[in-house]
């Protein structure tokens, strides 16, 4: 009966030192905060940093729909770009199997930015 209990020991050692680290971790941070004084927030502390200007409105402020819209359309087409370098340093080895798929591609591409296009998902006012 022992010797099952023992063959535990590594197991709860290894658990023990995980639990040790990632409370030093959380709690080592938070403690050297406090002492240093970095938690103590003046005007120059809180001042913008990123854009340069106060913000107009309250950060939590639910953004356009169209701002979105705009994100995942400058993925789809930066994926896009992605996708032709190692497409055409391939073209040799693939073939015109591998031309024909792209141009499938790029073809169901132009019709979806056209699409975009026409429903006005574009402009921005």
């Amino acid at each position: 009966m022992a010797s099952s209990a023992a063959e535990y020991l590594p197991i709860l050692l290894f658990l023990a030192v995980a639990l040790a680290l990632s409370l030093s971790f959380v709690m080592l941070p938070m403690l050297v905060s406090k002492l240093t004084g970095s938690a103590n927030p003046y005007p120059d502390k809180l001042a913008e940093y990123e854009c340069g200007f106060p913000a107009f409105e309250d950060s939590r402020a639910q953004f356009d729909v169209r701002f979105y819209l705009v994100a995942i359309l400058f993925i789809v087409f930066d994926l896009e770009a992605a996708f032709l370098f190692p497409w055409s340093v391939s073209l040799g080895q693939i073939g015109i199997a591998g031309w024909a798929a792209m141009m499938i591609f790029l073809i169901e591409l132009t019709l979806g930015y056209a699409y975009a296009w026409k429903k006005g998902a574009l402009e921005w006012e």
